[in-house]
């Protein structure tokens, strides 16, 4: 283990800052693509609740690792037959940033969703007897509340997609897994190498559920 550490250690460490980078930008986009079919699910039309409701049954309904493969291999080979000439590709960064993107966008949707309904009503109907218009009462009024309830999601949102990034190995993204497969290929040395990689993990998910509850316990304290 040792051996590993050594000759071995620095390369994990910037395994794990690609691994965090591709959790960041993914969630990033996820909060994006969430706050707009969360809004879209929370209107009073049928159509945009379709909208929503269709996208996020899809998208958690699809394995990740099928969405991986999709996005990476099978968006390209699509644009460039419908371009009849190829050339066009994703990097596994681009592949991956999007396949984080979707899947965590169509859960951050459920959270805005549940974050904007926790709103009592009442704020909404009051800030509309004040003559503001719909979208700026909810800018304005409802999603400053909802978000203090959403934080805790959000942060235990990016736990779960920070180990989802595991899964895009497979398209090639050197992230933790895909270095640590690299690192036992060369020294043959697996139950060390793995250990190391649970350890790492073990860490930085600690110290992110630590946050969670540390800001769950001030958002609690602050409605007392």
């Amino acid at each position: 283990m040792v051996k590993i550490i050594t000759n071995y250690g620095p390369l994990l460490l910037r395994a794990m800052q690609q691994t965090l980078l591709l959790a960041m930008s993914g969630l990033f986009f996820a909060c994006i693509i969430g706050m707009i079919f969360g809004l879209l699910s929370v209107l009073k039309n049928r159509v945009c609740n379709l909208i929503a409701t269709i996208f996020v049954d899809v998208i958690r309904g699809v394995p990740m690792i099928v969405l991986a493969y999709f996005i990476y291999l099978g968006v390209p080979a699509g644009i460039n037959s419908l371009l009849e000439k190829g050339g066009f590709t994703l990097s596994a960064l681009q592949a991956g940033t999007a396949c984080l993107a979707l899947n965590c966008g169509a859960y951050m949707a459920e959270i805005i969703r549940a974050g904007i309904q926790s709103v009592d009503k009442g704020q909404m109907e009051a800030a509309r007897s004040l003559g503001l218009p719909y979208w700026r009462a909810m800018v304005r009024v409802v999603l400053p509340q909802a978000i203090r309830t959403m934080i805790p999601s959000i942060v235990n949102q990016f736990i779960i997609t920070l180990k989802d990034t595991s899964i895009l190995s497979v398209i090639g993204f050197p992230e933790l897994v895909n270095t640590a497969k690299n690192v036992v290929a060369k020294t043959f040395m697996s139950l060390q190498t793995w250990a190391i990689v649970a350890v790492m993990y073990l860490i930085v998910i600690t110290i992110l559920s630590k946050i969670a509850k540390m800001l769950e316990r001030r958002l609690n304290r602050g409605r007392e």
